[in-house]
């Protein structure tokens, strides 16, 4: 599934504005543009191994009610900033549909067996040959 693909329900978004640190000059001070995009979770009707995954993907930035909160103050703008919080939240749910492939435990072959042996003892056999040496 690719972020654009990702349909988020308006209803499980709410949106803040605060003000924001960087560049911006005197109008930082002045302006809210930075955005906290907080996501309830139980609200975007994901299926539940994707629940998991995107409360996985989150980590510290869910909160223990279930909501996933973004912050996003890379840009000067709040329309900038908004887009950017929900392109960011789409990538995550984007993720969260991806399904890792179980491993299968694999067993080395009786020839490769063999072989380790083999080179064992053939180095076992050269450090011998370095013991000390006897004079008879």
């Amino acid at each position: 599934m690719k972020p654009e693909d990702v349909e988020i329900p308006e209803d499980a978004l709410s949106e803040s504005f605060l003000a924001a640190t960087g560049p911006g000059g005197q109008n930082v001070n002045k302006v809210a543009t930075a955005v906290q995009l907080r996501a309830d979770l139980f609200k975007l009707g994901l299926h539940p191994d994707a629940y998991e995954r995107l409360r996985r993907i989150g980590g510290s930035r869910v909160t223990g009610a279930g909501e996933l909160i973004i912050t996003a103050r890379r840009f000067r703008t709040q329309e900038a900033n908004r887009a950017d919080a929900r392109r960011r939240l789409a990538e995550m749910i984007a993720a969260a549909h991806i399904v890792q492939a179980k491993r299968k435990p694999t067993r080395p072959s009786r020839a490769a067996k063999a072989k380790r042996v083999d080179s064992k003892r053939q180095r076992s056999a050269v450090k011998q040959g370095r013991g000390k040496v006897t004079f008879d």
